[in-house]
């Protein structure tokens, strides 16, 4: 057999197809963090309401992680 003289034939993509495959791969790179920080939220959420019988709102303050923060990493003195 001998190769055919022809050259290969390229296939052009459209301007759209290229743009819905960019964004199909951006949202198969982005899923499994934003999935990951729901998660986080949800487990802290529930775990801080249902083990810790408090409200959902002290969850969410910015004073509760810091006083949390405090205590763990207090000088034991």
């Amino acid at each position: 057999m001998t190769a055919s003289n022809r050259p290969a034939v390229k296939k052009k993509r459209s301007a759209l197809h290229l743009f819905g495959q960019i964004i199909g791969t951006s949202i198969k790179v982005l899923i499994i963090p934003v999935l990951c920080v729901v998660a986080l939220g949800v487990g802290l959420a529930l775990g801080y309401t249902v083990l810790g019988d408090r409200e959902l709102s002290e969850a969410f303050d910015v004073n509760t992680w810091k006083h949390m923060y405090d205590l763990v990493f207090a000088n034991g003195n």
